[in-house]
């Protein structure tokens, strides 16, 4: 059978209407346009129609009914993975399965040992507000895009935040997966029947299955259980402000020791100026095709009292006072550089740019980020995703590399290092207009010369827009993709579940 051919579309629907109600299978034009839109270059892809399952019984119904008519299914959280692809499929005529709509409870709280077990619908907004209500004595580690966005989502595609609980897929332990032949599957101690630890043991007997569905196609993860990190009585940030593009090497070597020790224990976000002030303006002289001119960022750098680049993390304590030692030792570590800013806690609270990655260092969801829409007009942002070591040359060279290719295509270097002891990722933004064809056509080509440069580097990107997931798995070695692929033919044999996502299995094409 021709996989997802038009003509089988409406018979998958009817199965799924009499399994799950007529009023969560939509096939509106306004609907699935909206399903369709990214912010990335080219043309949105809209579905053919979206469906809302409400429990892990009506995912088996639509797995099964994929099955039996050969229809490809596109899952998605709640579709907030903004300049990675929104909700928007991979593939052409892919089903969207919105899990957000009804999947959205927060199944239990275990409030002894600090764990969440959550539907993929559940925001960080949502999950920030409950823990509130319910005391808040605990924290969820955020992200900098929407509060709208997928706690559970966000781990399934390698997210990351900024406080001691950062890495978001090693905070899961446990999960449900309806598997693409439709079986249901519970990872680590959820697999035993009577199990009491399920979302307590990571490592449980037998292979470790979790990470399978890390950043793959190989089923739909319905529910997940969540670790939360004990809330602090006091948060105080610390930020430095270097006037100099080159400052950088030096920042990032300042910065290694400071994680590698643990003395700081957030992760430390290393901002250039547009990166930030994005956030705060839109551009001062916007002309397609054109970059900003390196006096006119000195004048925002002006306006704004920063730098070209700003590094911030934040200490945690019992007290403010228990912490100020912490702060001084860090200050003091920084000014032997000889250069350089301090901002203090309440500077950077009156600062919005800054106030926001306060915000994410409390486990505070914030909208600031995505205000980087408005810098041009015309709605285009992808990241550009690479790890970079923590080494003072290397950072530098590939900073300056992807400097010089952006403005080579008229576009501007917004970047944020998130440092960890030992290695970075390096997000890139690029903004511009979708509505201007070379413009948008110039961001396509800008991410294919960052990727062939990074890569040139021996440097591999963390996650990818839906765009260039095919060309970033393509890169890698001939047994890895043998081996995704083998796994795709178990777990999923008729290649149902959002083929093409991840550049693993064949996407229809139209």
């Amino acid at each position: 059978m021709n996989l997802n051919s038009q003509a089988q579309t409406p018979k998958f629907l009817d199965i799924v209407r009499r399994s799950i109600g007529d009023d969560w299978v939509h096939t509106a034009d306004a609907t699935v346009s909206r399903y369709g839109e990214t912010t990335l270059p080219g043309s949105d892809n809209p579905p053919p129609a979206v469906v809302y399952p409400g429990s892990v019984d009506e995912v088996v119904a639509i797995v099964n009914a994929a099955n039996e008519t050969g229809t490809q299914l596109f899952p998605i959280s709640n579709g907030n993975n903004i300049s990675q692809g929104s909700r928007a499929p991979v593939g052409a005529n892919q089903i969207v399965v919105d899990l957000g709509r009804r999947m959205n409870r927060i199944l239990d709280f275990n409030e002894d040992m600090g764990i969440a077990t959550v539907e993929p619908g559940v925001s960080y907004q949502q999950m920030h507000d409950e823990l509130v209500r319910r005391g808040d004595r605990f924290m969820v580690d955020v992200t900098s895009g929407p509060p709208a966005g997928s706690v559970l989502g966000n781990a399934l595609d390698k997210g990351a935040g900024y406080t001691p609980y950062a890495d978001h897929f090693a905070m899961t332990c446990g999960m449900e997966i309806v598997l693409g032949n439709g079986q249901r599957l519970r990872t680590g101690d959820g697999a035993l029947e009577t199990a009491r630890n399920w979302h307590m043991s990571k490592y449980s007997y037998g292979p470790y299955l979790d990470g399978l569905f890390v950043q793959s196609n190989y089923g739909i993860v319905t529910q997940a259980g969540f670790w939360l990190m004990p809330k602090p009585p006091a948060i105080r940030s610390f930020a430095f402000t270097f006037d100099n593009d080159d400052d950088l090497g030096d920042i990032v070597a300042a910065i290694r020791p400071l994680r590698m020790s643990g003395f700081v224990p957030t992760m430390m976000r290393l901002c250039n100026d547009l990166w930030l002030l994005a956030s705060e303006t839109s551009h001062p002289s916007y002309v397609s095709g054109r970059s900003i001119t390196d006096d006119e960022r000195k004048d925002l750098q002006r306006a704004h009292n920063l730098g070209s680049w700003t590094v911030s993390g934040a200490f945690y304590g019992a007290s403010d006072a228990q912490i100020a030692p912490m702060v001084e030792r860090v200050r003091s570590h920084f000014a032997s550089l000889g250069r350089g800013r301090y901002i203090s806690h309440e500077e950077a609270m009156e600062s919005p740019t800054l106030a926001s990655a306060v915000a994410a260092y409390a486990g505070v969801p914030s909208v600031h980020e995505m205000k980087q829409l408005a810098w041009r007009p015309g709605g285009g942002m992808a990241s550009f995703t690479p790890g970079v070591p923590m080494d003072r040359d290397l950072v530098l060279q590939s900073s300056r590399k992807s400097r010089e290719i952006l403005r080579s295509h008229g576009l501007e270097y917004l970047k944020m290092y998130v440092c960890g002891p030992r290695f970075a990722r390096g997000l890139h933004h690029l903004l511009w207009n979708r509505t201007v064809e070379a413009e948008d056509r110039a961001a396509d080509q800008a991410y294919k010369a960052l990727a062939a440069a990074y890569t040139d580097l021996g440097l591999q990107v963390g996650r990818s827009p839906i765009r260039y997931q095919d060309f970033h798995m393509s890169l890698l070695g001939d047994a890895t993709r043998k081996t995704c692929e083998a796994i795709k033919d178990v777990l999923d044999p008729r290649g149902i579940i959002a083929p093409g996502r991840y550049g693993i299995g064949r996407a229809a094409t139209a």
